[in-house]
């Protein structure tokens, strides 16, 4: 997958797991579809919690939003760790998921066809990695450039 291949442990990641990234990273990417057709994806009948929708970013509004969600629920300095350039800390599952809230969970739990908890399992042990990916020199990318991080 290039630019992620070392960024999970033990490098896999599967497509059921890059479905569910791509969830909360890229928006468009919901159905499975590139992020060059953003007319496809369908959008939540609500917005989230953060005021976007599936169509303009992701479920939390990319990945500016989900790390703001994790420094709401107190976990920024886990989060600024992926970001920085230092060594990344772990999340908890139960941490994760209290973080992105019941919604967002269950939403990609059903485009994954995941179960909830192996959901954030898997999510908990990738996100550390992607996001260090995606933030290579410390600072959060455009929407764009993490759409293309996903297409490449």
């Amino acid at each position: 997958m290039g630019l992620f291949d070392n960024a999970v442990p033990g490098g896999n990641i599967t497509k059921p797991l890059m479905i569910a990234l791509g969830a909360l990273l890229v928006g468009k990417m919901l159905s499975g579809r590139s992020a060059e057709q953003p007319d496809q994806a369908p959008a939540p009948a609500d917005p989230t919690p953060a005021g976007t929708t599936a169509s303009d970013g992701g479920l939390l509004g990319g990945l500016g939003g989900l790390l703001d969600k994790l420094k709401d629920a107190g976990h920024g300095n886990v989060a600024d760790s992926w970001v920085g350039t230092g060594q990344n800390q772990s999340i908890n599952a139960n941490d994760l998921g209290a973080a992105l809230g019941p919604q967002v969970i269950r939403e990609i739990a059903q485009r994954t066809g995941m179960d909830e908890g192996e959901l954030l399992k898997q999510l908990s042990t990738a996100l550390p990695g992607i996001v260090d990916k995606l933030t290579p020199n410390g600072q959060v990318p455009q929407q764009h450039q993490v759409a293309s991080a996903f297409n490449s």
